[in-house]
């Protein structure tokens, strides 16, 4: 041990910790690591790992495998990799919940899994492994019976499997809020609850609620005045509080954006991204927070950073990863229908990967752009399959053809 590192004053341990953590949660794990005294100067987040926002690993993504590899494949032998979003970094994992559980969603890097025997949900930090128990899945089944009739019994659990989830974090609780995409309801529990309870309303919008901080943002076209979307907000309730409607928050016109409109953070912001222009040529990208004060300023530039957009949106750093341009959105190009980039800069469109991986065939290579925009489709991560398409569709594919694949969520 370094003389000048067991030297160092607690409070100056604990401010270069505080300051790790902002960044990244693995660099302060490593930082404990250093030695006894910095270890025992901070705190562990082992125990910790779901209950506390600030130890979640908010820019780490399960990365998709390909090639029938799901999380769970026997030929992983239980491990899964993991990838940064702003440093490129791998890391591999040892998950063995995999056997009996699959992956519903992810928050903050929080895995969001159904255990195979009960339904129950649960709430995986996938470095630490601690877990927070929800209630199953199936208790929402009565309450549910008026939404799901007509469907024969063994359909009607997978209508629940397709969920975005929002969440907040108080006191030791978990409250969680699950939004049906197929069904357009949610339903609310807390680690505490037996039983989920259902909203006794619907909301209406065509992609999956969008999350961020506890909240739940999406947007719909209400009555008459379609040509004015409406940006609504769902909050997920604190123990004790009531479950709300949704709440109107900002409203555009269609010259601004049209349909689909997507949410994604970027940079600590939330962007709103859609269509304008003559056939859809071109993507405006404004801030939430500037549309909901009623101020309608394009955002010109996002730097390093490239926006995924599919049925989820991420964004990464194009500096850390290869083959990633800086200042585009990725995307199905909605003329050509292709997967493409759009600049920024320039408004302009260019196919996302080179010809061998845009067009190739089965089973030719993968991009990594092809993997981290699989990262947006959890049932489709889940059955080891990644996107490989060309101008005349995108086709979600296996390898190897013929092989088993996983049937579940």
């Amino acid at each position: 041990m370094s003389p000048w590192a067991s030297s160092l004053p607690g409070d100056l341990i604990r401010l270069v910790a505080s300051r790790l953590l902002a960044g990244d949660l693995l660099d302060y794990v490593r930082f404990r690591a250093v030695c006894a005294p910095w270890r025992s100067s901070t705190a562990s987040p082992r125990g910790r790992g779901v209950v506390e926002p600030r130890f979640h690993p908010r820019r780490w993504a399960l990365l998709p495998e390909g090639h029938g590899l799901y999380p769970g494949h026997p030929k992983l032998h239980g491990y899964v990799r993991f990838f940064n979003l702003d440093t490129g970094a791998f890391v591999r994992v040892f998950i063995p919940l995999f056997d009996d559980h699959c992956v519903l969603d992810s928050y903050q890097g929080l895995l969001v899994l159904q255990r195979d025997s009960d339904t129950a949900i649960r709430l995986l930090h996938p470095f630490t492994g601690d877990l927070v128990d929800l209630p199953p899945l199936s208790t929402l089944l009565p309450q549910m019976h008026q939404d799901l009739r007509g469907l024969p019994a063994r359909r009607k659990l997978p209508y629940l499997r397709y969920v975005s989830t929002a969440a907040t974090f108080a006191d030791g609780a978990v409250t969680v809020l699950l939004a049906f995409c197929d069904l357009h309801r949610v339903a609310v529990a807390t680690s505490h609850d037996h039983q989920w309870t259902k909203s006794t309303w619907y909301y209406e919008i065509n992609h999956p609620p969008f999350s961020h901080q506890g909240k739940f943002y999406g947007v719909h076209r209400l009555g008459a005045d379609r040509s004015s979307p409406k940006i609504f907000q769902i909050d997920t309730p604190l123990p004790g509080q009531v479950l709300q409607p949704p709440k109107v928050i900002a409203t555009t016109s269609i010259d601004k954006l049209r349909g689909p409109i997507y949410f994604v953070e970027c940079d600590s912001e939330v962007l709103v991204i859609g269509y304008a222009g003559n056939l859809f040529s071109k993507m405006p990208v404004y801030k939430l927070a500037d549309l909901v004060m009623e101020r309608h300023i394009p955002v010109t530039s996002i730097g390093d950073k490239t926006i995924f957009l599919q049925t989820r949106t991420l964004s990464v750093s194009a500096k850390a990863l290869p083959t990633v341009v800086g200042d585009t959105i990725i995307c199905f190009q909605p003329i050509e229908y292709y997967l493409a980039q759009y600049h920024l800069s320039s408004s302009s469109w260019s196919p996302a990967m080179d010809q061998c991986s845009l067009r190739g065939t089965e089973p030719g290579p993968s991009s990594l752009i092809q993997h981290i925009y699989t990262c947006c489709s959890w049932k489709h991560r889940n059955k080891g399959l990644l996107i490989h398409g060309g101008k005349y569709g995108g086709v979600w594919l296996r390898w190897p053809v013929n092989g088993k694949h996983r049937q579940g969520a």
